[in-house]
């Protein structure tokens, strides 16, 4: 799933974005109000998180902007401003929620399956990582590439899950051990290795792009 994070706080940035692309969503992030609009409007997008203290266009203002358009995409307010009428504000400005910093990324997280569960109908979310024409469903533990389903063993599902929801990030041989296999291995070992090596055959074997590449002397990543 996509979702766009208005905020201009670096700290809160880097804290939000690392925490839901663990999650297995795609991040877009914009540093000001005029940047956010453009993205919101010119792009699509599961839900939004908006700070209200913004350069360019303020928060309310956006979001005002943005449901005016998109009425159905979801939107959440930050804010450090925590008083009763501040709320309301971002309510009435069209926001379905409202959190105060500072905040635990376990609330925020779970505020935005709240708002997915209601503006989808769904008791879960769409669980579903892309990279490039990679695509793998968490809920249905499946995997196609460019459309065609690709067979894996249940470790190799694992690995590609772990690195999927890691894309883009080295990997160490330690990494991938200790969360796909959960057993402390001999580090001689090359079980990693001999599964990147299955994953390669069944994932990049008949595509021309590769997506799964080793950065020498540090270990293994996922990426388009």
């Amino acid at each position: 799933m996509n979702l766009l994070l208005v905020e201009d706080e670096p700290n809160v940035v880097s804290v939000i974005s690392r925490g839901l692309t663990e999650e297995g969503f795609t991040v877009s992030v914009a540093p000001d109000g005029l940047i956010g609009k453009q993205l919101a409007l010119e792009n699509e997008f599961d839900l939004v998180i908006l700070d209200i203290m913004l350069p360019g266009i303020n928060g309310l203002e956006l979001c005002k902007i943005i449901k005016a358009e998109k009425p159905n995409v979801p939107i959440i307010m930050l804010t450090a401003l925590g008083t009763t009428e501040n709320v309301v504000n971002g309510l009435d400005n069209g926001a379905d929620d409202y959190l105060i910093k500072p905040f635990k990324f376990a609330e925020l997280f779970a505020r935005i399956r709240m708002l997915l569960r209601r503006y989808t109908g769904s008791g879960s979310l769409d669980q579903v990582i892309n990279v490039a024409d990679l695509q793998i469903n968490l809920s249905a533990k499946s995997v196609k590439r460019n459309n065609t389903e690709v067979v894996l063993t249940a470790t190799e599902y694992r690995l590609l899950e772990y690195m999927a929801k890691n894309k883009s990030k080295i990997l160490s041989r330690i990494d991938i051990l200790e969360s796909v296999w959960d057993i402390d291995f001999n580090l001689g070992t090359n079980v990693v290795d001999v599964y990147v090596n299955y994953l390669r055959k069944k994932i990049d074997k008949n595509s021309d792009q590769k997506l799964i590449h080793t950065a020498v002397g540090l270990g293994y990543v996922l990426k388009g």
